[in-house]
């Protein structure tokens, strides 16, 4: 295993770990804003970067059932949102292979 290389972002908005500001999102990857963490608002994203994934998890969440992965920042092991790897329900089908992350776990950068 070799050393691993934080991806720093170039953008007008930049989303970082609240914790350890890590670049985590561009603003430019939301694809929505209309989502709920644990935390209260949380936004989904496109990518992101300069983050771990732990084990795939079956979860019962508002939108039916999912199996996610939680997210952590690369540097400081925050937990700072989820991966969606599976949506059961068609119609949450969109969700395969993105990622939230909750607002109040973040900070802007730039």
């Amino acid at each position: 295993m070799g050393l691993s290389y934080n991806v720093y972002l170039d953008g007008v908005r930049i989303f970082g770990c609240g914790r350890c500001k890590t670049h985590l999102a561009d603003n430019e990857e939301v694809l929505s804003r209309n989502f709920r963490g644990q935390h209260g608002k949380a936004y989904l994203f496109n990518s992101v970067v300069n983050i771990i994934e732990g084990e795939p998890a079956e979860r019962n969440m508002t939108t039916g059932k999912h199996v996610v992965r939680d997210i952590s920042c690369r540097d400081c092991k925050e937990v700072v949102g989820w991966k969606y790897d599976r949506a059961y329900e068609v119609a949450e089908k969109y969700k395969e292979g993105k990622f939230i992350l909750e607002v109040e776990l973040l900070c802007q950068v730039n």
